[in-house]
């Protein structure tokens, strides 16, 4: 089965420096062709397969680079049936809704050996705002039907520029993870990862917390009934995936749908008071556990991390904590990765991340001084 991805994003935003360093790291040996829609910023040349309205050319990588112009379905179907490839990487004008791509794919995947992958959108932090305000529907449709949002020049620009982008772009997409570290320091692997799916932290931690099916405290897998889990958790991300393409089916914006795929896909559903844990009818931990989370930019030294930790298991204020996690980037380069149960926490140092994560599980937590501690808003 081929599987199809869409990075769409306008020009300049950093689409080919992701697509290239996709190529070499995460794709690496499989059979890849681009699919440029219209005109994109890899040029085209060589030999054609003009009949069939598609121009053909082998990049240096292995990669087979192609323009569809005319009918997308019949050439979509022709470059399945030509190269059978692992994978094709659709490139969008800069200019076209990422919705009616999706909706284009969607409309053939039945009748041909692909499937739909993951659709991602690459913004430059830096002019958000002016592309909000000049290109109106045409940049708010790529933001807000994206399954990962790639923020592009926030090692260039100002902390308090890159703030100013993501609140904005929050407002048209609060599902998403927004990917804040610089491409160049992540592994494309670990890009790929999340375009095509990523695992709130809250979802992580409520899923060691407490069991879906029996509704004790322990750790995964010790349950009795731990064989129901990994089919649960199966299930789970199945699931995310199928609402985020019945939501795209829609060729309008089916808000009622988008509330329904609030579980799945998450990412910032941790403000919220109490988390929805929608395991088939088991325990709900609802009225037992609140959890608060934020995603953040902000950088943090190991010392600083660790004070934190330690107000957070001696002053009650904060409310009963019962587990504290978090990835955030260091003020040397390093990122810092925090665990805490009581009693106990762990501060160290870890591969970077897509962007700085916490998260606090607790009883009656005081989410303002929770915000305060750490620094964030």
């Amino acid at each position: 089965m081929t599987k199809i991805d869409i990075i769409s994003g306008f020009l300049g935003a950093g689409k080919t420096t992701l697509i290239k360093k996709l190529l070499s790291e995460a794709f690496t040996g499989e059979q890849v062709v681009l699919i440029e829609n219209e005109f994109g910023e890899i040029g085209i040349d060589g030999g054609f397969l003009k009949e069939s309205g598609i121009e053909i050319r082998e990049m240096n990588s292995g990669c087979i680079c192609c323009s569809l112009v005319g009918d997308f379905g019949k050439s979509l179907r022709e470059v399945v049936d030509t190269y059978h490839p692992d994978r094709i990487l659709i490139e969008p004008s800069g200019v076209g809704k990422l919705s009616d791509v999706i909706k284009a794919v969607q409309d053939v995947q039945s009748e041909i050996d692909a499937e739909l992958n993951s659709f991602t959108t690459v913004a430059d932090v830096t002019k958000c705002k002016i592309y909000l305000k000049n290109f109106g529907e045409f940049f708010s449709n790529q933001i807000e039907y994206a399954g990962a949002v790639i923020l592009s020049r926030t090692d260039k620009a100002k902390p308090e520029k890159i703030e100013e982008s993501i609140a904005l772009l929050r407002q048209l997409n609060d599902k998403a993870p927004f990917i804040t570290t610089p491409i160049s320091q992540l592994p494309g692997q670990k890009i790929l990862e999340t375009m095509e799916s990523s695992k709130s932290l809250e979802e992580e931690l409520l899923s060691e917390v407490i069991c879906p099916e029996c509704g004790e405290h322990h750790e995964e897998g010790e349950c009795c009934c731990h064989d129901h889990h990994d089919h649960d958790h199966d299930h789970h991300d199945h699931d995310h995936h199928d609402h985020d393409h019945d939501h795209h089916d829609h060729d309008h914006h089916d808000h009622d749908h988008h509330d329904h795929d609030h579980d799945h896909h998450d990412h910032d559903h941790h403000d919220h008071d109490h988390h929805h844990h929608d395991h088939a009818g088991h325990h709900h931990a609802d009225d037992v556990f609140t959890s608060w989370g934020r995603e953040t930019i902000r950088k943090y030294t190991q010392e600083q991390i660790a004070d934190m930790l330690k107000q957070l298991e001696s002053d009650s204020s904060y409310g009963n904590v019962l587990r504290a996690k978090g990835m955030v980037a260091g003020e040397d380069g390093q990122w810092i990765y925090f665990d805490m149960v009581p009693e106990e926490h762990e501060v160290r140092t870890g591969a970077p991340e897509y962007t700085g994560r916490i998260c606090v599980i607790g009883a009656e937590l005081n989410e303002d001084k929770l915000a305060e501690l750490f620094g964030v808003k």
